[in-house]
């Protein structure tokens, strides 16, 4: 009896030993996975704060930088099947490590340009004379004849040395290795947590490393507010000679500086993954140590074979033989697939719509690029984090099964779309430019197309409509140039340079004043209204986000979990993520009324573009992809009803199956064992799908 007794006391010591070396494994991994989430996503967002500031630092369209913005993908789709598929075989937390690595050299690589070309010359016909403080001649007699085609009017001299047309390379290979990097991140860690947690706890922990990840953006878009604001070229130049302002269209802030901060935060996140086990010891309440005895009757079972993580030594080649019959298993899923199209179509219209949301709030209501990326992080941002975590709370509190979460997640997606409508009503008109949208006596719209620079009241200037070095007039009309505005003289210096004898300026002392006119009153009320908007639509539509990822994972079979989150990646990236900002960028494109000019001849970056179409093209696109993905939608809900009814007359009409169901619920202690398989098709076992 005292032998028993004392047998008894070692192995409850040992039992409670392994659950607390579990518990505090599982935490510490989702402290590091954490991490790691929050790097990727603080650099993945400084990136998309940097768009508008890389479009002019390398004088490039929208859609060019929507190629390197996709590139992120393309590194992904290189790599992401075998790293999915292989690495769930392999040392999971040191794959992740070593995609941080890789993450944190692509972010540096991405900064490499600021240090090789030379300081930044923003376009202007007055940078010669930044330091004059009085008597400059905005308007040239003998430069030009009126009417010289715009190449002729460009400054080639030094055109030979000139390596900043192909600086941008560096960054696209940059973001092409973070692609590389940041690959087994979410499908190793996420199928690592969901191994090792308990049913009702994973889609916790799973809504709280995605809560992170959203958290990682906040301080992404703060560091791009805060990088926004400093000159491309600060420490090197004298910033109060600079005629341009963070609000101009020319203006450059040192978006390198982030780049170096995102990647040493990157590189210290791989640290702790490195020394995480490959894999945590079972607990006594989730697999009662995976004895024999107490799982014989379900030795088929995928879960135990899964959550017991048996070591056997399996070879490479066996793998890959392996390949092809798992990914005809997942594919034959029919609820997968469906997911798989809606998830496609939702998420072009995400990633259009937050690549250019920085840039649509800068140039739509006028704003810095430093306030945009400010209010993203400040405002926008912490909205999705809300709702994502919320969605699993509720998940959690309610016990949601696959139907549950499905609903609910097409019922907010629904309620965010219909509050989407109003951003229409939200907008702005064309700013005022003389000779571009209205009339030199500003009476009159102008029709795109049918803009006219060269009146006669500059016709004595003799300038050049190349250049974009706007002005202010005193009228409230904002004039290309202080040449094309007929000005003769100027005092001041700086952002405070004051234009005299402007002939082109109706009435009153004729002056005007450096920089682009303010935007009316009434845009600069409606402002407020958007941003409250874009907050609650964002936190209504990520509410369905947890349970949306949840039907994912419940939805195929437990061997599966790695290879099916890592084909969703791929696919929704390829065909996603590497489109969307490129066409998204080509359309926007098409709205542009006045481009820039690089210095050595061919077309830079917009510089004002038409509001009401950029509005219509921007939100119109995205509203219309989010319209087709709800009848998908619509038909993924009907098969998922369809199989959870067939399955439910299954398992009545088979004892069997009934007596391994109740088995199954016993030793797992969860619901979701009917949702996967519901999900799950496999012909050889009668009471699967």
């Amino acid at each position: 009896m005292e032998r028993r007794k004392a047998t008894w006391s070692s192995d409850n010591r040992i039992t409670l030993k392994r659950q607390h070396s579990r518990c505090t494994g599982l935490k510490m991994f989702l402290v590091a996975l954490s991490f790691a989430y929050f790097a990727k996503a603080l650099s993945g967002s400084y990136m998309k704060s940097t768009i508008t500031q890389l479009e002019r630092r390398f004088d490039i369209p929208s859609y060019l930088i929507g190629i390197i913005d996709g590139s992120f993908e393309i590194g992904n789709l290189l790599v992401i099947a075998f790293v999915s598929y292989f690495g769930a075989k392999l040392h999971r937390p040191k794959i992740i490590a070593t995609g941080c690595l890789l993450m944190s050299l692509g972010t540096f690589l991405i900064a490499l340009p600021h240090f090789i070309i030379g300081r930044y010359k923003f376009e202007t016909l007055l940078q010669s004379s930044v330091n004059a403080t009085h008597n400059v001649t905005p308007c040239p007699a003998r430069m030009l004849s009126v009417g010289s085609h715009p190449s002729a009017v460009l400054n080639t001299a030094g055109c030979e040395n000139e390596s900043r047309l192909s600086m941008w390379i560096y960054v696209l290979l940059g973001n092409i290795l973070r692609g590389i990097g940041e690959t087994p991140v979410q499908p190793l860690g996420i199928s690592y947590i969901d191994d090792h947690a308990l049913e009702d706890n994973a889609a916790v922990y799973i809504g709280f490393v995605q809560t992170v990840s959203v958290i990682g953006p906040v301080f992404g878009y703060l560091l791009g507010s805060l990088c926004a604001k400093l000159y491309v070229d600060i420490g090197f130049v004298n910033t109060e000679g600079i005629t341009i302002t963070p609000a101009d269209s020319r203006w450059v802030g040192a978006w390198w500086l982030g780049y170096l901060i995102a990647g040493l935060i990157t590189l210290l996140s791989a640290v702790p993954l490195w020394f995480m086990p490959k894999s945590l010891p079972i607990s006594e309440g989730q697999l009662s140590n995976c004895s024999a005895e107490q799982t014989n009757f379900i030795k088929d079972s995928h879960v135990i074979h899964q959550k017991c993580q048996a070591n056997e030594a399996t070879s490479f080649v066996e793998l890959a033989k392996d390949f092809l019959p798992t990914l005809r298993s997942l594919l034959g899923n029919p609820v997968y697939i469906l997911y798989l199209c809606v998830t496609i179509l939702q998420f072009n219209s995400l990633i259009g719509m937050v690549t250019y949301k920085p840039k649509y709030i800068e140039q739509h209501y006028r704003q810095s690029a430093s306030k945009a990326n400010f209010l993203m992080g400040m405002i926008n941002i912490p909205a999705v984090a809300l709702g994502m975590f919320s969605g699993g709370v509720f998940m959690k509190k309610f016990k949601l099964g696959i139907m549950g979460a499905a609903k609910f997640a097409l019922g907010t997606s629904l309620l965010g779309y219909f509050l989407s409508l109003l951003f229409f009503a939200l907008g702005c008109e064309n700013a005022k430019v003389a000779g571009i949208t209205v009339s030199y006596d500003g009476t009159e719209n102008i029709s795109v197309g049918e803009s006219s620079l060269f009146m006669s009241c500059n016709a004595d200037c003799r300038c050049t409509e190349t250049e974009w070095d706007p002005v202010c007039g005193e009228n409230g009309l904002t004039y290309v140039s202080a040449c094309l505005a007929g000005c003769q003289t100027s005092r001041g210096s700086g952002v405070d340079m004051m234009f005299e004898q402007c002939s082109c300026v109706s009435g009153g002392n004729l002056t005007a004043y450096m920089g682009q006119c303010r935007h009316q009153e009434s845009c600069q009320r409606v402002f407020p209204y958007f941003l409250a908007l874009s907050v609650i639509t964002s936190f209504i539509i990520s509410l369905g986000g947890t349970p949306g990822y949840m039907i994912l994972i419940r939805c195929i079979k437990p061997q599966l979990k790695s290879f099916a989150l890592g084909f969703h990646t791929l696919t929704t990236r390829t065909l996603a993520g590497i489109p969307a900002p490129i066409y998204y960028g080509a359309i926007i494109d098409t709205t542009c009324l006045k481009w820039g000019y690089k210095k050595c001849g061919g077309k830079g970056a917009c510089r004002i573009y038409n509001n009401t179409a950029y509005r219509i093209a921007y939100l119109g696109l995205t509203l219309g992809i989010r319209t087709a993905s709800f009848f998908l939608c619509a038909l993924g809900l009907l098969v998922l009803q369809w199989h959870v009814k067939k399955q439910k007359n299954r398992i009545l009409s088979n004892g069997n199956a009934v007596t391994e169901l109740q088995a199954l619920r016993k030793e797992e202690t969860g619901h979701s064992d009917q949702a996967a398989e519901t999900c799950e098709h496999d012909p050889e076992r009668e009471t699967r799908l």
